[in-house]
């Protein structure tokens, strides 16, 4: 009975033994999964997090990229019509109009000015080869049917050739001032416009003070957005006419720089055309 309550002892102790090592080792096992699903989940939320921190700044890169799309869509006409709009259709559109016409006659003188241009030492070898062969009648011919300034102040004094040298000289020198107006002829409307663009910015200038003046009056305080709208006005207008101005008067200084080169041209090719009809008349 002993031996056997002994063995019995032994192996409830070992019994027990085990049990003990197993749950020691179930809790450490537990332990183990508590700790890697903890690391689990803070991997989990750390990878949310930066997903999160991903999408927000792909977000915001998308709506930068957005706003620059929109910025680029504005083209330079849509911002030149809001400028517009802002600055006052009224005086705008007078500036604007000035801006058109002396254009317009700037393009009609320019393209006139380059027509008239000729070249003279062919049209001076050509017209003594024509008195050569067939005298003044025949030079007359060829200068009637050639345009340009140079060659009507040619028929002009071929015309004169019967009354002698002197009043070749004299007809050319008259059809010459003739033919000068004519080239000048819209230029002085060119010139008004480039006054007259500026002149009404600043008148726009200083309506648009007034308006200020009158709005900080009216609410009897000094506010910044009381007087910006005023003064916004006023200086698109003044920029608007001082645009229009600078454009035309590229445009004019061109026109005139052309005339004063075919006037040049007029007065060496009659100077010419005086010693040709001399020689002629020599040789005759």
């Amino acid at each position: 009975m002993k031996k056997l309550f002994v063995l019995m002892m032994m192996a409830g102790a070992l019994t027990f033994g085990f049990a003990g090592n197993a749950v020691a080792q179930a809790e450490e096992a537990s332990m183990e999964d508590t700790t890697s699903m903890d690391g689990d989940s803070a991997m989990m939320e750390n990878n949310d997090s930066t997903a999160m921190d991903a999408a927000e700044e792909d977000t915001l890169a998308t709506a930068v990229v957005e706003e620059e799309d929109v910025v680029e869509e504005k083209g330079f006409h849509q911002i030149v019509k809001e400028k517009f709009i802002e600055g006052g259709w009224e005086f705008m559109s007078v500036v604007l109009i000035c801006l058109i016409l002396g254009l317009a006659i700037a393009i009609e003188r320019i393209i006139t000015l380059n027509l008239a241009t000729t070249n003279t030492t062919k049209l001076l070898a050509n017209v003594e080869d024509a008195l050569n062969q067939g005298g003044v009648e025949a030079a007359k011919e060829y200068t009637k049917n050639t345009r340009g300034p140079v060659a009507s102040i040619f028929t002009q004094g071929l015309m004169r050739m019967s009354e002698g040298i002197e009043m070749v000289e004299k007809s050319v020198i008259s059809y010459g001032s003739v033919e000068m107006g004519r080239l000048e002829r819209g230029l002085v409307w060119i010139s008004l416009f480039i006054a007259l663009a500026p002149m009404l910015g600043f008148m726009g200038t200083v309506i648009g003070m007034i308006g200020a003046f009158d709005a900080i009056e009216a609410a009897g305080d000094i506010s910044p957005s009381l007087v910006a709208g005023g003064i916004k006005v006023a200086l698109l207008t003044t920029v608007g006419g001082l645009i229009v101005a600078v454009i035309l008067q590229l445009f004019y200084n061109y026109c005139v720089s052309k005339v004063d080169s075919l006037v040049n041209q007029m007065e060496d090719a009659s100077i010419a055309l005086v010693d040709i009809l001399v020689k002629h008349n020599l040789s005759k």
